[in-house]
C-alpha cells in the first residue's frame, strides 16, 4: 500500500489562553482597540503546523532560535504601536498560545532579551 500520508501536512488550530488579558489591555488603549480585535480574529482562524507558521499568520517574530516565545506587532496609533509576547506549545492536535506580556512598542524596546524569554506576567 502506498503511504498516502507521506506528503500530507498536519495542521493544528490555535488556542489562545488568557484572551481576556488582551481584551482588558485593549480597553485601556482605545487607539489600539480595532488592531487588537483584528489580531484576535486572525488567531481564531490560525492553522499552524510548526513555529515558522506563526510568522505567516500575523506579523510575529520568534524571539530567538529554538525559543518557545514569539512577539507579535499589533498596530495602534502609528504602525506597530503595541507588542504581545506569547509562549507557544505545539501539541498533538492543538497549539496553545499563552499571553505572557503586553505593552507599548517603547516598553518592549526597553526589555532585555533575557527578560523577553522568561517573563510571565499573566
Amino acid at each position: 500500500m502506498v503511504n498516502l500520508l507521506k506528503n500530507y501536512s498536519y495542521h493544528m488550530r490555535v488556542r489562545l489562553l488568557r484572551r481576556d488579558t488582551i481584551e482588558d489591555f485593549a480597553k485601556g488603549h482605545a487607539n489600539g482597540k480595532t488592531h487588537f480585535e483584528n489580531f484576535l480574529e486572525i488567531l481564531d482562524y490560525a492553522d499552524w503546523s510548526e513555529p515558522n507558521d506563526i510568522t505567516k499568520s500575523y506579523s510575529g517574530n520568534l524571539l530567538s532560535n529554538g525559543s518557545d516565545r514569539v512577539v507579535f506587532d499589533v498596530g495602534g496609533n502609528g504602525r506597530n504601536a503595541f507588542r504581545v509576547i506569547c509562549k507557544f506549545a505545539f501539541g498533538i492536535k492543538l497549539v496553545r498560545l499563552y499571553v505572557v506580556w503586553i505593552g507599548t512598542h517603547e516598553e518592549y524596546n526597553a526589555l532585555t532579551l533575557n527578560y523577553k524569554l522568561t517573563v510571565w506576567n499573566y
